[in-house]
């Protein structure tokens, strides 16, 4: 199959509130160096990584750095990354937007892009101005444009106001619009953005499946970023993560958003001890994970399914009465409640010797996102004594349940989502 896109050790790097170097004589030296006599950028040898939460000390920064893959014609790919990770100033490079400061970017064929909300509309052009402009600048006759112009207008939803001026349109109308022109004026390389999150859920439907279309129907190569996994999963064959400006997985699609997902430490929601660390008054804790109901530590695990708290003790003296709780916390820190099985799932009275709990936790009763769990050991004789409490004992992600194209792809409002049933009946 036919290389598509490579990019081949590509970098791209900004100076920080500055255009240029600032000073006549370090432009001049910085165009000496490498116009004339053919040498490295002096410059290039400084700079940091891209990483926007810490301040740093150089003016220079590197939004991108030694990108190196390439993309087979046909392919979709998501590029996957928090904010600030490079994933749009990558799609600006092979949109040529900008051009890269290091490497080459080498694309067969016609790239259509959707970029940000109104990327190659001009504000005072009528939307059916633009529809030709962009068909031109793409390389297309005025035939070619006219004869596609009747699916373009059709398939944005925007045939009452295609002659209005595009500075009168809302967000919603303009991604619409931008994107019939990008997906229908036959560009070999389709190159959509996070803005299809400003359209609607009936838009967004019509927009992954045109996408899926165009890549498996026509054979043409989709580059798709989102944030939104479940869009990733059921568009893309093959996922690409970006982190700090600089490629840190590229593979199979579920492998790299697994690895999104759970991020480099995948250890988070395990932990095990062969000489115990936590332990107090006669408890020792050997083993604390959460996993999905019957698998394993280091499987992804999504709100659709049951899941299993899984904690190994010992103790070392018999107890008249212990117990177990824990608390759940969202990301934000704040506790959603608290649960525990003593005296109600098994008898308080333990004896010395090792002992598993498996706690489990219904399907669909959690939303999709990272949640952390407060650890506490407590033993009553008289008064009750709190042995160990260990604040983000464990912390998980769960993933959102699979949903068909076209199904809704978005959070409900809250961290539960509990199922209740309901009884309706017909009165007249």
């Amino acid at each position: 199959m036919a290389t598509a896109i490579e990019f081949d050790h590509v970098g791209k790097q900004y100076r920080l509130g500055l255009v240029s170097t600032q000073t006549l004589s370090h432009d001049l030296n910085r165009w000496w160096q490498t116009a004339i006599l053919k040498k490295e950028d002096p410059y290039l040898k400084i700079g940091e990584t891209n990483d926007r939460s810490v301040a740093g000390n150089s003016e220079y920064v590197w939004a991108l750095r030694d990108i190196d893959f390439k993309i087979e014609q046909g392919e979709v790919v998501g590029i996957i990354g928090r904010n600030g990770a490079g994933k749009s100033t990558l799609l600006k490079l092979l949109s040529k937007v900008t051009g890269p400061t290091t490497g080459l970017i080498r694309a067969r064929g016609r790239i259509g892009s959707l970029l940000e909300v109104g990327t190659g509309f001009h504000p005072e052009m009528t939307g059916r101005e633009n529809i030709f402009m962009n068909g031109a600048i793409m390389g297309m006759s005025k035939e070619e444009i006219a004869r596609k112009l009747d699916e373009i207008v059709d398939f944005s939803g925007c045939e009452r106001y295609i002659d209005t001026p595009v500075k009168r349109y809302s967000s919603g109308m303009t991604v619409r619009l931008g994107f019939a022109v990008a997906a229908h004026l036959e560009p070999e390389i389709l190159v959509v953005d996070e803005v299809l999150a400003v359209g609607d859920a009936e838009f967004q439907k019509k927009a992954i499946g045109k996408m899926r279309d165009v890549s498996r129907g026509e054979g043409r190569t989709v580059l798709f970023v989102s944030h939104n996994m479940t869009s990733i999963k059921s568009l893309c064959g093959r996922g690409v993560i970006l982190k700090n400006g600089m490629l840190v997985d590229d593979g199979d699609v579920d492998t790299v958003v697994t690895h999104y997902l759970r991020g480099d430490n995948r250890i988070d929601n395990y932990k095990t001890w062969e000489t115990p660390e936590i332990k107090s008054g006669g408890f020792e804790l050997l083993e604390i994970g959460v996993r999905r109901k019957g698998g394993a530590f280091d499987e992804v695990m999504r709100m659709d399914q049951e899941l299993e708290v899984v904690i190994r003790y010992r103790l070392k003296e018999a107890m008249e009465s212990f117990w177990i709780t824990m608390h759940l916390k969202n990301e934000q820190g704040n506790k959603l409640f608290s649960f525990s099985g003593g005296g109600r799932c098994y008898d308080k009275h333990h004896e010395v010797g090792e002992y598993e709990q498996v706690c489990t936790i219904p399907a669909s009763f959690l939303n999709w996102g990272n949640y952390a769990i407060d650890f506490m050991a407590f033993k009553q004789i008289n008064n009750i004594e709190c042995l160990v409490n260990e604040a983000d004992m464990v912390s998980f992600t769960l993933a959102n349940r699979q949903v068909a194209i076209g199904g809704y792809m978005g959070r409900e409002p809250g961290d539960v989502t509990p199922k209740f049933d309901f009884v309706e009946s017909r009165l007249s």
